[in-house]
């Protein structure tokens, strides 16, 4: 096989999809150009983000996260379990490892039916934000939280959740003064019991709305524990309809020990041939 050519692994968890590469020897070199190109539904593979595999002297593995507009972003939850998987059942790593992120060590736990991994403990909680926004339909004022959880989540309760205008309002919110410059990702949530909740994500990098998101179902069920909306752990319902548990010690208002859990998924492999213009990015 030429040294160009680029074998990738396709993979979802609660619907976030990535394309899944072992970079370790750099068959990917400008990844944000890769990513842009791949990511795209039709006429790349189609993804939410590219996942890499890189050397580290640190930890088992170094992970890159790379949005499909080509930005790099620190933690992705629902990545973390995707790169666990296909590290323990293609690369042969142990059930247990550790990888290095942007957002400092993570672990992760594969079993036969889920992927347990830890995440970054939050910071930055503010337990009430209010944002003026200016919508096709007039002036809005909303109130939400917000939280880090590895990236920046701001978080609104709300009744009707599939009733929520999450792209009109996402848009709006992810690139409010109150966030810049880097802006925010945006959560709505919906309790639906003393321990569950719903939530739709629009996503920072990926620019909409996305079927789950690992980090915004961490802050959102964070959220909902500590404005006293449900207990923990927490289980959460994403868009796309799996269910996540969340898990997290608490000491008052201190958040620790946060863990991720779920399942995730191979949808199919392939291989980027060096003769297409996709691998001119690589």
């Amino acid at each position: 096989m030429n040294r160009r050519n680029i074998s990738f692994h396709k993979m979802e968890a609660s619907g976030n999809d990535f394309i899944v590469i072992d970079n370790r020897k750099r068959v990917v070199r400008d990844a944000a150009a890769f990513a842009r190109s791949a990511c795209q539904p039709h006429t790349g593979i189609g993804a939410n983000g590219i996942l890499l595999i890189e050397q580290s002297r640190k930890s088992d593995f170094l992970m890159r996260i790379i949005n499909s507009d080509g930005s790099e972003a620190q933690a992705c939850g629902n990545g973390f379990r995707c790169v666990g998987l296909y590290a323990n059942r293609v690369l042969d790593f142990p059930n247990s490892m550790v990888f290095e992120t942007l957002s400092g060590k993570v672990s992760a736990k594969v079993t036969k039916n889920s992927i347990r991994v830890n995440m970054i403990d939050p910071h930055g909680w503010k337990e009430e934000i209010k944002l003026s926004l200016q919508t096709a339909k007039g002036h809005r004022t909303l109130r939400g939280a917000f939280i880090n959880t590895g990236v920046p989540h701001v978080v609104f309760f709300v009744e009707n959740l599939a009733q929520i205008q999450v792209e009109e309002l996402g848009i709006l919110i992810r690139s409010h003064q109150y966030f810049k410059p880097q802006g925010t990702n945006v959560n709505f949530v919906e309790v639906t019991g003393g321990s569950s909740i719903e939530v739709r994500t629009y996503e920072r990098g990926v620019e909409g709305e996305t079927l789950a998101c690992g980090t915004g179902s961490v802050a959102s069920a964070i959220a909902a524990y500590l404005t006293g909306r449900a207990r923990h752990p927490v289980q959460v319902e994403t868009k796309g309809g799996d269910l996540l548990t969340v898990s997290f010690q608490v000491d008052g208002k201190k958040i620790s020990q946060v863990h991720l859990e779920g399942d995730a998924h191979f949808v199919f492999e392939g291989i980027i041939p060096s003769r297409l213009s996709i691998t001119k990015l690589a």
